[in-house]
């Protein structure tokens, strides 16, 4: 179902409980909106920087944590070998448009299925390829705990473009959408003008910055005092739009998208801003009575109006 027909749901009658419903349908039972995902090692060899050994990967939730929406949450830990797993969109809805997907989990773990899988899935339901990133956890670096995670984001983004006409993809419509730690590693993949890592292979010819980011309740980008922008994060005057949301009582502070959206604005490039009063952090797109949630109707329709949906010939 296209964004117009959510924002159709939203305007109507009983709009807030259908809206729910509707977009509970998308997280519970998605898969009908693609196959198994292709999975794409990200490195042929070791990372770059890897010399340890990690415990095997494996979900790290425990019983009692924190249910999201009433349901469990994958935690995946001990990533070593960081992947790409790409979610196609019905060949009659596929709009040529892509998005690499980075969960959140505070450079510890992964939210991999709250702020992962589920979000392709979403993707999928507006015609747009959605490629989770599973990017290596815990840090590796203490004094940069962003920069494992974003040399796998710089890699991801030029490795699906070197697929591009592989998989039908506008290699000028790629983008990329973050949550807490993983809005912090979309954010530099999005904004640093180098590579930070040297380039291996064919595949890092291809430019490394996405096309637009969506950035939600972003983490990490605020100096110590938090009131002012990190000393590495520049926006250029080449940036790609951005979307952001955050709520102010956030315990991820909100100032990370108030002070990045900022910073855009002044360097006369493009963002929208949605600040919510309440609804706190790691929602992901699941459905709740809070209106925070409801924020992919507005994403579908932004992405649209930027101009990256082309809706396919019927």
């Amino acid at each position: 179902m296209e964004s117009f027909l959510m924002s159709d749901v939203l305007r109507g009658s009983c709009g807030c409980r259908l809206l729910l419903l509707f977009l509970a349908l998308i997280v519970s039972d998605s898969r009908v909106f693609a196959g198994e995902p292709l999975v794409f090692d990200l490195w042929p060899g070791k990372s770059p920087g890897d010399t340890k050994e990690l415990p095997p990967e494996a979900d790290l939730t425990k019983p009692d944590d924190k249910l999201i929406a009433g349901r469990r949450i994958i935690k995946l830990g001990n990533v070593s070998t960081p992947q790409i797993s790409v979610y196609r969109p019905a060949p009659e809805k596929d709009t040529g448009a892509a998005v690499v997907v980075c969960p959140g989990g505070g450079h510890y773990i992964l939210a991999y299925d709250l702020e992962g899988t589920e979000v392709a899935e979403w993707l999928n339901s507006i015609g747009v390829t959605g490629i989770v990133l599973k990017y290596r956890v815990p840090f590796r670096d203490p004094e940069k705990r962003w920069l494992a995670a974003t040399q796998d984001a710089q890699r991801a983004m030029s490795l699906v473009r070197s697929h591009a006409d592989e998989w039908k993809i506008d290699p000028q419509r790629i983008g990329m959408l973050g949550f807490s730690a993983g809005g912090e590693t979309a954010a530099l993949a999005t904004l640093l003008e180098s590579r930070q890592y040297d380039a291996i292979d064919a595949a890092d010819k291809q430019p490394f910055r996405p096309n637009f980011a969506f950035l939600i309740y972003p983490g990490g980008l605020t100096a110590k005092d938090g009131n002012t922008l990190r000393d590495d994060i520049t926006v250029p005057a080449d940036a790609p739009p951005m979307f952001f949301v955050h709520a102010f009582d956030d315990r991820v502070t909100v100032q990370s998208s108030l002070l990045l959206a900022s910073a855009v604005k002044a360097a006369q490039g493009s963002a929208e801003l949605h600040i919510f009063a309440t609804g706190g952090h790691g929602y992901g797109l699941r459905p709740t009575e809070e209106a925070i949630t409801r924020w992919p109707v507005r994403a579908g329709e932004w992405i649209k109006e930027q101009g990256f949906l082309r809706v396919p010939p019927h």
